[in-house]
């Protein structure tokens, strides 16, 4: 998501790079490059005026922070200015104060409300609550069929007392199903209404009907990220016919560009509430705008991460891993695997390493991932012994001749799956005695077990001439002023505005970034 404007954002940023200080002109020619990109990505034009209009006034008005190099400074204005017209900060679902909770599904046919109530329905249910779907589109042939269907995977029940395929009344099974919630102590119900073509008097005074017999506590206003501008006007039309309290962005995985998820809640007055990012029902969530920011400028979305990983990893299981690397060193090839079948669970690998900060040139390198080659080192690590997972120092020709066979793979296969194993550890065992990353579960540390995949980050350095005379990165210190070279040194980060300042410079591992660069069927050999 969000690829066209990532990557002309990350071009002019390059642009910036070596320079000490930012005159007028390279701020201009900066933000004439930043309102190309924005209305290449579809983004409304009055949005890009006032976003261009903020980034040059801060720019031009703002003292540039000791601690940050211009591009540092630009991208932390754009990073601030993307979190104010994405809506500024994420907003909670309103609960009532006495159950049922009642949510109203509208927008236009194809958006996708269908299956995102049942993503919502799954959502709340893994919050706590007890959710009820209800199939008041009686129109669209077989909506009632695909709401039972989807409400089905997603283990949320579904009041269809119509067949719907045009029988029935929607109005009065969204007023009955108020009824069926109470009687049942549902705590939230998730109304599925009828969608058109296109904005029709029809379709908006069945929409008021609905919310009038139902007085919903939130109404979201569905759209598909793909329309582009179109959403804007959608939305346009349903705030004044029906009215809304909240959108919800589908189909986002899908858009290149990604202007209506900068533009409508600009637009609109209403925050972007969920996004639906994936075919999974699982891949739905809060919508938060300085994430989302982060995306966009190529920083990563770490918080999402680790929420992620604290959702998928057992705790103790984490802990137990974590204590072997450190502690007794007896980390074997099988904790290995349990750690990275905790990752798998977390989603694609593609997906996965998208949320790490500095991929956006290894977009295509991401995509072309095989996610059958995990299934090639659980092959190999289930034809091991018992004593072989345990201690793979044991692993000598003939054994490992023997496993290959074993898991329909070659020796070649075997030994870069031990040798990365045994890196990998040992790097494992390096960014656990620097501390690791902040709140990130041990668990995590099957991301740097991957075959490939590195646990600590460290910036590439230049290989220097014996005579090469070292120069500083830092401007001060090339002048020779050791008083504002020490102003200049960066402080760990501490918040959150903070740790994307940090990394707005972050380059790939070595090791990940010549996986990347390789050409194999995988990134693991």
């Amino acid at each position: 998501m969000f690829d066209t404007l990532q990557d002309r954002l990350q071009a002019t940023f390059r642009n910036l790079r070596g320079k000490g200080r930012l005159t007028d002109a390279d701020i201009d020619a900066t933000a004439r490059e930043i309102r190309l990109a924005l209305l290449e990505a579809d983004v409304n034009l009055g949005v890009v005026k006032e976003f261009v209009g903020a980034v040059k006034e801060r720019a031009k008005g703002e003292e540039l922070s000791q601690a940050l190099n211009p591009t540092q400074q630009i991208i932390k204005i754009v990073n601030e200015e993307l979190v104010e017209i994405l809506g500024g900060q994420a907003r909670q679902l309103r609960f009532a104060k006495n159950p049922p909770t009642v949510i109203m599904l509208a927008g236009l046919q194809g958006s996708g409300k269908t299956t995102l109530a049942g993503k919502l329905g799954l959502w709340l249910r893994e919050q706590g609550h007890t959710p009820m779907l209800v199939a008041a589109d009686l129109q669209r042939p077989n909506a009632v069929n695909q709401l039972q269907v989807v409400g089905g995977r997603a283990g949320v029940p579904v009041f269809a007392p119509e067949p719907g395929n045009g029988v029935g009344n929607p109005v009065e099974v969204a007023r009955a199903s108020i009824e069926e919630a109470k009687r049942k102590y549902y705590d939230t119900v998730i109304v599925d209404t009828a969608g058109r073509l296109g904005v029709d008097a029809e379709l908006m005074q069945q929409a008021a009907d609905i919310r009038d017999a139902v007085d919903p506590d939130e109404i979201l206003f569905v759209v598909d990220a793909m329309i582009g501008q179109d959403a804007v006007n959608t939305a346009n039309a349903f705030a004044e016919g029906v009215g809304f309290d909240g959108v919800v962005l589908s189909k986002l995985d899908g858009d290149a560009r990604g202007g209506a998820a900068l533009s409508i809640a600009k637009v609109t007055g209403k925050p972007i509430m969920f996004a639906s990012n994936g075919e999974a029902l699982k891949d739905f969530d809060l919508f938060h705008p300085d994430r989302m920011a982060s995306r966009i400028l190529d920083m990563g979305d770490l918080l999402t991460l680790i929420e992620q990983a604290e959702k998928t990893f057992d705790v103790e299981q984490s802990r137990k891993a974590a204590e072997k690397i450190m502690g007794s060193g007896d980390f074997g090839l099988d904790d290995f695997l349990q750690q990275m079948q905790a990752v798998r669970k977390m989603g694609p690998m593609s997906k996965i390493l998208g949320m790490m900060p500095g991929m956006a040139q290894y977009k295509d390198a991401l995509g072309a991932i095989d996610e059958r080659e995990i299934d090639r080192i659980e092959a190999i690590i289930y034809s091991m012994t018992p004593t072989e997972r345990a201690k793979p120092e044991i692993l000598n020709g003939s054994r490992r001749s023997r496993i290959a066979s074993g898991s329909g793979t070659t020796v070649q296969d075997v030994n870069g799956l031990v040798n990365r194993f045994m890196e990998t550890r040992k790097l494992m065992r390096q960014m656990g005695k620097g501390g690791g990353m902040p709140g990130m579960p041990a668990g995590m540390g099957a991301m740097g077990g991957m075959p490939g995949l590195p646990g600590r980050p460290a910036k590439q350095q230049p290989k220097k001439g014996k005579n090469a005379r070292k120069v500083s990165g830092n401007p001060a210190k090339r002048s020779g002023n050791p008083a504002a070279a020490a102003a200049q040194q960066p402080q760990a980060p501490q918040t959150e505005a903070e740790m994307q300042a940090a990394m707005a410079d972050f380059q790939l591992p070595p090791e990940l970034q010549k996986m990347l660069n390789q050409n194999h069927k995988g990134p693991f050999g």
